[in-house]
């Protein structure tokens, strides 16, 4: 793409934040939004995760407020003029961070606001006077009932990820949110896929959008490598902790589809001398950052992950990602593996199948529109033998990335879900004549 970020339109103080960056050209979707929401216009956007979705709407805002920049100490003088909505704590953490980079040379201010820490402090700046709020809609709502927070002069919402908005229940609280904003003159919606659902979102909460596409529905990222291994459900745990061994894994997010499944994969991990922390929603939001950290920071090798973790986590060049339990939403799939392979980099998922999880297994085949072959891996998968110890000598306990074994490469296993079912039953005795 010969187009650059100076050809879009921007802020002079936008500009020199973004090459900071060291970026020069922009993604495919910041490059199509950009000028779309300069211009004013209701955007309906769809992007794959990873494609620089956040900065194709924050940057434009940016740009649109800064003649509104202030150095005044009045509060009056910074109303709320954008107002972001996230579905989670940490994508709300990346979307703030996001304004708070490419805003660096406005005297606008931003805050985020979300549930799990005090709302005191979130008040104090609240009451100092904030032009850009990014937040979840329920402590949003807390704070409109507390009066820490006027929505009256609020021009531009954003339903960022309105997918899982709607997933997790969160309209009805967008509803009443929208009802406060009188003076709203422009609305972003963006989504992972334009589900039926999302066109009659779309329908309700925005006026005449512009529609943005950059990757057709429920496509995976072709830079991602997919792996998938048939494995009995007691046996994934040893399977795991061969695989981060054997492929050198330095950084992975394992993905269990329950909390309780999560701590306990966290626990079984430790003992095997990983280092290794588990991220869900039962944990205090301060922990959650603060495990998050560490893993961006390579201090934690291991995070294994609810499906709260699927969507906002921002890590640059993440090599590898384990559906350690397929989960039972093919679309949650598309969104987990996206956690890989970003921003042009290549990476590896890799997936169990237990014998349970064969439908699942078709679904996501089916949503995907490729036919995902299953490879076993000798030793942990059904009807293999373990192959020989290595030769070299071993000098303490198998860290990270002590053993290299190649494995072979069997051939796949059979498609219909029935033969694979059977690979994992025990033989039949010959009967005795």
């Amino acid at each position: 793409m010969n187009m650059s970020f100076a050809d879009l339109g921007l802020a002079p103080e936008v500009l020199k934040a973004v090459a900071d960056q060291g970026y020069e050209n922009p993604t495919p979707i910041q490059a199509k939004a950009i000028p779309v929401v300069l211009a004013g216009r209701d955007v309906l956007g769809a992007a794959q995760t990873g494609t620089g979705k956040t900065a194709a709407f924050t940057l434009p805002i940016l740009t649109k407020l800064a003649p509104m920049a202030s150095n005044s100490v009045s509060p009056a003088r910074h109303p709320v003029r954008a107002l972001i909505l996230t579905p989670t704590r940490e994508l709300a953490d990346q979307v703030s961070a996001s304004v708070t980079t490419y805003g660096k040379q406005l005297a606008l201010r931003s805050t985020m606001v979300f549930g799990g820490v005090n709302m005191e402090e979130q008040s104090k700046i609240l009451r100092g006077g904030v032009e850009i709020v990014v937040a979840t809609p329920g402590r949003l709502l807390d704070h409109v009932q507390q009066k820490t927070i006027s929505l009256g002069q609020v021009e531009i919402l954003v339903l960022d990820e309105a997918d899982r908005m709607l997933d997790m229940g969160f309209i009805p609280d967008i509803r009443r949110i929208l009802d406060l904003l009188t003076n709203r003159k422009q609305t972003l919606m963006f989504s992972a896929t334009f589900s039926p659902e999302i066109k009659k979102l779309a329908a309700e909460f925005l006026n005449n959008p512009e529609t943005i596409e950059v990757a057709r529905q429920n496509a995976t990222n072709e830079m991602v490598k997919q792996e998938l291994h048939p494995v009995e459900s007691h046996r994934k745990q040893k399977l795991l902790a061969h695989l981060i061994r054997t492929h050198g894994m330095t950084q992975v997010i394992a993905f269990c589809r329950t909390k309780q499944g999560a701590d306990q994969l966290a626990r079984d991990l430790k003992r095997e001398r990983f280092s290794v922390e588990a991220i869900h929603g039962d944990r205090l939001q301060s922990a959650r950052m603060e495990t998050l950290a560490a893993f961006k920071d390579g201090k934690v090798q291991v995070l294994v992950a609810t499906d709260v973790a699927a969507r906002g986590l921002d890590i640059n060049d993440l090599p590898y990602v384990v559906n350690y339990d397929l989960p039972h939403n093919a679309e949650d799939y598309v969104h987990r593996i996206g956690r890989t392979g970003r921003a042009g980099a290549s990476g590896v998922a890799i997936s169990f199948v237990t014998p349970e999880d064969d439908k699942y297994f078709e679904a996501i085949k089916k949503l995907i529109k490729k036919d995902l072959q299953l490879v076993p891996v000798p030793g942990f998968s059904p009807g293999t033998h373990a192959l020989p110890p290595p030769t070299r000598p071993r000098s303490g306990p198998a860290l990270m990335g002590d053993v290299q074994v190649e494995t072979p490469q069997l051939p796949p296993l059979p498609k219909r879900p029935q033969q694979i079912a059977a690979l994992f039953l025990p033989p039949k005795a010959p009967i005795q004549r």
